[in-house]
């Protein structure tokens, strides 16, 4: 499977400042936080048909 493309220009930068948002919580918390952010970009894409995608590209192996 072909990975999606990424419409992030700088995906390193993003990817340290979502380590760096989970630092100091522990399991529990870094699980609410993703539910919270997962929830937040759905709200901001808003579109149904990319959200069904999303959520069967998560689900690929």
């Amino acid at each position: 499977m072909t990975p999606a493309p990424s419409h992030i220009e700088t995906t390193d930068d993003f990817y340290a400042a979502l380590i760096a948002l989970h630092d100091g919580l522990d399991e529990r918390e870094s699980a609410v936080l993703n539910a919270k952010l997962i929830l937040i970009l759905a709200n901001h894409i808003g579109d149904k048909a990319v959200l069904a995608e999303a959520l069967r590209q998560a689900r690929r192996p």
